[in-house]
């Protein structure tokens, strides 16, 4: 072999090896399938005054746009709690999903902004009134129950002080 099939040779290796980074980068994981809900993400203990919510961590991307997809049901006091790495006017839907749920936007020292219902099977946009990093679901009427509007500061091991 010449040098110069040697270095068609490389070349190619090189050429290939970066094209597959690129595919997998590009596809979305396979890690988790369609139509299966998420269920064994990282989870911790939120404070709403006396009570506590159980909740599950969304905290990269896949996590966040799988989110309660495919749920069939949710204890009462658990949810999800999606983090985001900057604050950002955020927004949510409903695709998918099949349980009635209340979107928390929660200011980054733990204050309600804003709370949304949300429709199961939805896809209206349901969005933040400020730039907030999280945003806690629970079954719609949770917050309402318990007289939780905005303004109420949820404590707990994420938020600032």
């Amino acid at each position: 072999m010449n040098i110069l099939q040697h270095i068609r040779s490389k070349l190619a290796i090189c050429t290939f090896a970066f094209s597959s980074l690129i595919a997998a980068a590009l596809v979305p994981s396979m890690a988790h399938a369609e139509g299966v809900p998420q269920t064994q993400l990282p989870r911790i203990t939120l404070n709403a005054g006396m009570h506590l919510l159980q909740v599950q961590l969304a905290q990269d991307f896949e996590q966040r746009q799988i989110g309660l997809m495919w749920r069939k049901e949710m204890p009462q006091n658990e949810g999800m709690l999606f983090i985001f790495e900057q604050p950002a006017v955020q927004c949510f839907w409903m695709r998918n999903t099949y349980l009635p749920l209340t979107a928390a936007f929660v200011a980054d020292d733990g204050t309600i902004v804003n709370l949304v219902d949300m429709k199961p099977m939805n896809d209206s946009s349901h969005c933040s009134h400020k730039p907030v990093r999280f945003v806690l679901e629970m079954n719609q009427g949770w917050f309402a129950k318990r007289n939780i509007q905005a303004g109420f500061k949820l404590t707990g091991p994420v938020f600032g002080k």
